[in-house]
């Protein structure tokens, strides 16, 4: 199937209040642009020079989320256009995308990364750190970045119950820290090997890459 019919299906299968952002990592900008004129419009990327050579290359009506780990030295190559930063995973880089957002007179989203998998490879936060993290006087006293939801990945593993589990968990902090915190709308769960259970626990926000354009190219893409 084509990258417009994947898109058509998948979008049959989404509710239309869950958010479909097309992991376009790796892929080539033609790739891109058919998502893109299927009517596909938010992109996430997880390198900084690949996402600044195809945000230059790319339309400019994308709304770019970059969903990678993100270091405190390349934030400033997205903060002019960067739309939501999915994985924030401490205070410093926090700190870091307010100074830079506040350079380029721009207002940055972003997610908190919690860490609900088993695995040590996966980033993130405990929800104590998080709550902790909510509270401190110089997080609230950050202007130019919004802190609007979480992020979580599951642990890869084919037990449909344990990611179950884990996104049920993500879901009932998210629901808690909604309730103090009326900035939180995003609930970004579920990539494409787990985006049903995700949405069936709460997710609003999917990251699907391989459902959408195939099988992962490892190869550099042309800018």
């Amino acid at each position: 199937m084509s990258i417009s019919d994947n898109l058509k299906t998948l979008r049959e299968q989404i509710p239309n209040y869950v958010e479909l952002v097309a992991v376009s990592k790796t892929k080539q900008n033609e790739d891109i642009l058919e998502a893109y004129n299927a009517s596909q419009r938010i992109f996430g990327e997880n390198k900084i020079q690949e996402l600044a050579e195809k945000q230059e290359a790319l339309p400019k009506d994308i709304e770019w989320h970059f969903i990678g780990h993100l270091q405190t030295n390349k934030v400033k190559y997205i903060a002019p256009f960067v739309s939501l930063i999915h994985a924030v995973d401490s205070f410093k880089l926090l700190q870091e995308i307010d100074k830079r957002a506040k350079q380029n007179n721009r207002t940055i989203d972003c997610l908190l990364q919690v860490k609900i998998a088993i695995e040590e490879s996966k980033f993130g936060l405990s929800p104590d750190e998080i709550e902790e993290f909510l509270l401190l006087e110089a997080t609230q006293k950050l202007t130019n970045i919004r802190i609007v939801g979480l992020m979580g990945m599951a642990t890869n593993t084919l037990d449909e119950a344990q990611i179950k589990n884990e996104f049920n968990s993500l879901s009932l902090f998210f629901n808690k820290l909604k309730n103090s915190n009326p900035s939180f709308q995003i609930l970004s769960m579920g990539m494409s090997g787990d985006f049903q259970l995700a949405m069936e626990q709460g997710s609003n926000m999917i990251r699907l890459g391989s459902s959408i354009f195939g099988a992962r190219n490892y190869s550099t893409p042309s800018s």
